[in-house]
């Protein structure tokens, strides 16, 4: 059977649908990681994995020439953001279908990539990118506070935060800027983006090539972080609104080289319309997938694998309905004891999924990010307030008991 490759994994989501997914197309997936005992599904779905260094390109290249020559490989993708770029090098130096690896490089450093929209006269934050404490303060003085501050590499919120003022933002960006790697283990480029906070209803807009596949309405935690509580698909927009977010969106992935499969473009819709977040070179995480997938029966993960695979994926939509998730997070520290919830969640009418993603004696510590959701309930309804609704009530139900 031949081999497909997905280098490292989402921890939760989308990445186990990946390789359920190949194994749909016939293929046989194999994960490549440096940490296998971060994914359960590998040894709960029998997938296969191979130890390789995922930091290292020439070693995830390596493999995969491995693997072509022993039984065929039919693509190489990545359901991981921090992995996208290197998935994509390996799959074009075999001859494989890839997105241009240099795009997707330039995109992942959130400077480059904001560099390049506003040289295209797509609209963004006005931003700074910095190397040290002091610039960021001087950076923050010039554009006013309350100011936002993440890493230019970072992915799901980790390391991003609004910071009233110059202690808040030393404090915060201090740590940033001496931390020589990334929560992956990946180098950093000891930089940080200091940008004007834009507010505003915040959305994405999900593309496949250069086709606008819907825009999701998007929930956040107070601030000052901006924790995804939850998402709801269609948007509950003005049609208008839903406009001007599509095309701002659809401008935003041809000025970064993008429209080879999957991208997931964060907006604000503000006081002077779309301001583009950040365009991530991927498929969207958060389990948007299966929210696109039972809303309108298009489901994103098969046609990014059919992609890789070097098929054709199809986008046509057989339904229009709604559909939504909530997320249920932790906010204090601890050992997980016990998990509860699931089962009445998933029994509430109109509830699809409902699940706790963190077992007993799993260690908690809350980053202020995606990592401190511990389960999601997802629910489709005859309209959005109906599909929301049902989320939120499912999401109630879930709770971890810490010690």
């Amino acid at each position: 059977m031949t081999w497909f490759v997905l280098v490292e994994s989402n921890t939760t989501g989308s990445g186990r649908q990946f390789c359920a997914a190949a194994r749909e197309l016939g293929l046989r997936p194999v994960v490549l990681t440096r940490h296998p005992e971060r994914y359960p599904y590998l040894a709960t779905d029998a997938v296969d994995h191979l130890p390789v260094d995922t930091a290292d390109q020439e070693a995830v290249s390596e493999a995969c020439r491995a693997l072509a020559e022993d039984g065929g490989l039919a693509g190489v993708t990545s359901s991981s953001e921090y992995f996208i770029a290197a998935a994509a090098s390996a799959a074009a130096r075999l001859g494989l279908p890839a997105a241009d690896p240099q795009a997707l490089t330039r995109c992942r450093h959130k400077d480059l990539q904001r560099a390049a929209l506003a040289a295209a006269g797509v609209p963004v934050p006005a931003h700074r990118a910095v190397g040290g404490l002091a610039e960021a303060l001087a950076a923050a003085d010039e554009l006013g506070y309350p100011v936002v501050v993440k890493p230019t590499t970072g992915s799901g919120s980790v390391g991003v935060r609004l910071c009233a003022g110059p202690e808040d933002l030393a404090a915060h960006a201090a740590p940033l800027l001496d931390s020589p790697v990334n929560e992956r283990g990946q180098a950093t480029p000891g930089l940080v983006l200091v940008e004007e906070y834009v507010t505003g209803r915040e959305f994405s807009v999900e593309t496949f090539d250069h086709e606008v596949v819907g825009v999701v309405g998007k929930h956040l935690g107070p601030p000052p972080h901006f924790v995804e509580t939850g998402h709801d698909f269609p948007a509950p927009a003005a049609p208008a609104e839903l406009e001007r977010l599509a095309d701002t969106t659809t401008r935003a992935v041809r000025a970064l080289g993008l429209g080879w499969g999957a991208a997931h473009t964060e907006l604000r819709l503000g006081p002077r319309g779309p301001v583009v977040i950040e365009v991530n070179p991927r498929l969207a995480g958060g389990m948007i997938p299966s929210l696109v997938r039972l809303a309108t029966g298009v489901d994103l993960v098969a046609a990014v694998v059919a992609r890789a695979a070097g098929t054709g994926p199809s986008l046509t939509p057989d339904r229009a309905g709604h559909a939504s998730i909530r997320f249920a997070l932790a906010h204090r520290a601890g050992t997980v004891r016990a998990v509860d919830g699931a089962e009445r969640a998933a029994a509430l009418p109109g509830v699809e999924l409902a699940e706790t993603t963190v077992a007993p004696g799993t260690e908690f510590e809350p980053t202020h990010s995606f990592r401190d959701r511990f389960g999601y309930a997802v629910a489709t309804g005859p309209d959005a307030a109906t599909a929301a609704d049902r989320a939120t009530r499912a999401a109630a139900l879930l709770s971890i008991e810490t010690s």
